[in-house]
């Protein structure tokens, strides 16, 4: 089972759903959101340990190709609502 090493250290359980959530969030259809988290998912899945970070980088990577507005709600709400400058972390 993969495990997602968050921001503060901590780790747990890699659940994809998680990602069809923030992807939905962000103002894509549920089929995009599966779509995208099942690609994230097949990634990921021969590891052992996945950053919160790559994970963001791998879900905005997929959002930005299918549609830039999805792309940019996502980075609007991770500054107004978690207070993070995603686009500068993930340089």
């Amino acid at each position: 089972m993969v495990k997602v090493v968050k921001r503060d250290g901590r780790t747990e359980e890699f659940i994809p759903e998680k990602i069809v959530v923030s992807v939905l969030k962000a103002g894509a259809p549920v089929d995009v959101a599966r779509k995208i988290a099942r690609k994230v998912e097949c990634a990921v899945m021969e590891r052992e340990n996945v950053t919160a970070q790559e994970l963001t980088r791998m879900i905005l990577a997929e959002l930005k190709k299918a549609n830039e507005q999805w792309y940019r709600n996502w980075i609007v709400f991770d500054q107004a609502v978690k207070r993070r400058r995603t686009e500068e972390e993930l340089r």
